[in-house]
């Protein structure tokens, strides 16, 4: 970087709103945002935003950081989602992905996100953590609605609480849908959406939606993620309440998010790490 010029970060964009919201925010403090978007997967939007920006199928991860490499990135993060499903829809991955996922015995989320991070490092380039511009979109503590919960309904969220934790230690899935103790739905490769229909249409209503992070999941490249599209869909299978993890859970469009629950009288609650037990 020349004396003088804008520092430079990279953005590995997925899909979604916060890799664009990500890049407005880091221009807004000074930053050069050099963005690689994947195809299927990334806003068009985001080129609006970003200074510069490359265009890679999913799995051309050579293509990633060779792309990075040659606009002088040196600390990059990651932000949006990648469709799970299409991991298995004729991927075609590049050399460096290929030889990656040659090392990979088990493909777990946590374990790819590592294994990339320390390609990147290989090359000089750091992943910083994906909030590192949007602090404030990270779930703070407490009730968020006005309604607390009853006594049935926090031994819900703590029935639901341990079984998400158990899924995480597994590396299946974060959320959780209960009603009266007992688990409709568990979190896979459908995602939490498909989640939340299949356990609200079991539990017809006033079902309990649990989502936290995994026991050893790394908050840099990885957090737990809700959002209006949750309460709307909660509203449509007249859940009760959402619970989540504070400090480990990004919140998109928090004050609409609450009006729509009270709207829907859905309770929001998110919990400490290690609170729920002593609540």
């Amino acid at each position: 970087m020349t004396e003088g010029a804008a520092p430079v970060i990279g953005i590995i964009a997925g899909g979604g709103r916060f890799p664009i919201m990500a890049a407005a925010s880091a221009k807004e403090r000074g930053m050069r945002v050099v963005a690689v978007a994947h195809l299927g997967e990334t806003d068009p939007a985001l080129e609006a935003e970003a200074d510069e920006i490359v265009w890679v199928k999913l799995g051309q991860l050579g293509q990633v950081i060779k792309a990075l490499k040659q606009r002088g990135v040196r600390q990059a993060l990651m932000a949006g989602t990648i469709t799970k499903r299409r991991m298995f829809e004729g991927i075609r991955p590049d050399l460096r992905g290929l030889a990656l996922v040659s090392k990979l015995a088990i493909f777990h989320d946590d374990d790819i996100l590592r294994a990339v991070s320390r390609e990147f490092a290989k090359d000089g380039i750091e992943i910083v953590p994906s909030t590192a511009f949007l602090p404030g979109l990270v779930a703070p503590g407490g009730c968020l609605t006005r309604r607390k919960l009853s006594k049935e309904e926090l031994e819900d969220v703590r029935c639901g609480w341990r079984i998400a934790k158990e899924l995480g230690r597994l590396d299946i899935g974060q959320c959780v849908v209960v009603r009266e103790k007992a688990v409709l739905a568990v979190e896979a490769i459908d995602g939490t959406d498909a989640t939340i229909r299949r356990g609200g249409g079991i539990a017809g209503e006033k079902a309990v939606v649990v989502k936290v992070s995994k026991p050893s999941q790394d908050l840099r490249f990885d957090m737990p993620t809700v959002g209006l599209q949750t309460i709307e869909l909660m509203a449509d299978v007249r859940a009760a309440v959402l619970a989540v993890e504070a400090g480990k859970t990004l919140m998109f469009d928090r004050e609409a998010m609450v009006a729509r629950a009270e709207e829907a009288g859905i309770k929001i609650v998110s919990f400490e790490a290690g609170e729920i037990d002593r609540t």
